[in-house]
């Protein structure tokens, strides 16, 4: 198998920028080895993310997309390692275990000099262009307006109790974008599809890390639940015809975020 490069990057004119780092599922040979039957089918993927927003390929956004699987790294955390929930279940930078509690590897988990060789090779090089990406439309506009696109099945009981709504828009409680435009992009998602705003996700390290609209930075992720837009059961196959009326509302999401 080819390797990919560690990210795709598509660079547009306007002031959105999308940032996908859950839609990989590549798996370096020297990880692979290592890991159970669970680790190796990289089951906690945010299936088909980058397919749902393949529209942006028409328009002036800026889109960055991971091509390994989470399970090399995770881009959505720091690389402290700090909790972003704490009290709650959560994969931490370098998961050891699968959303379920399942353990991801048959033998010898990550150690700290591996996990630090894992940010510097595959972490540093997403957050780096991305960084870039920022200044440069900042550059370009005054202001970014980053989204961080993300899904995750419906139910995961060891993560969150009962069911999800389709639509998980987080602003880390309203630190990383500001009211008016929060409203604005939850009003551009309409009723078809159920919606909540800082829930049980209220924005990852990229969107508290990033958003900052103090400094021109408007950051907002949206966890879709999968049931929205596919079959959760595994293998995960893309349906276009049952996905097309979430990704008409998510035109409409990114046409309000972009225009703000």
């Amino acid at each position: 198998m080819t390797v990919p490069p560690i990210f795709q990057l598509k660079q547009g004119t306007g002031k959105l920028i999308v940032s996908i780092p859950h839609a990989g599922t590549y798996l370096p040979p020297d990880i692979a080895g290592r890991l159970t039957d669970i680790g190796r089918q990289v089951v906690d993927t945010d299936w088909h993310v980058d397919r749902l927003y393949a529209f942006l390929s028409e328009t002036d956004a800026t889109v960055i997309t991971a091509t390994h699987s989470r399970t090399v790294v995770d881009l959505n955390r720091g690389p402290d390692g700090v909790l972003l929930y704490p009290g709650q279940a959560e994969t931490g930078l370098c998961p050891t275990e699968s959303f379920d509690g399942e353990p991801l590897y048959a033998d010898e988990t990550p150690g700290a000099a591996e996990i630090d060789a894992r940010i510097e090779r595959y972490w540093r090089p997403y957050h780096t262009a991305l960084q870039a990406e920022l200044a440069r439309v900042r550059a370009l506009h005054g202001a970014a307006h980053l989204f961080d696109a993300h899904s995750i099945r419906a139910s995961v009981p060891r993560l969150f109790p009962g069911t999800l709504p389709a639509l998980n828009f987080g602003t880390n409680n309203g630190l990383s974008a500001e009211a008016a435009l929060t409203a604005k992009v939850v009003a551009a998602a309409g009723d078809h599809f159920s919606h909540v705003v800082n829930g049980r996700f209220k924005g990852g390290w990229i969107t508290r890390h990033y958003g900052d609209p103090s400094n021109g930075v408007q950051a907002i992720q949206l966890e879709l639940a999968q049931t929205a837009y596919m079959d959760e059961a595994m293998p995960a196959v893309f349906d276009a015809s049952y996905a097309a009326p979430l990704m008409a509302t998510l035109r409409n999401i990114l046409h309000a975020f972009a225009g703000a």
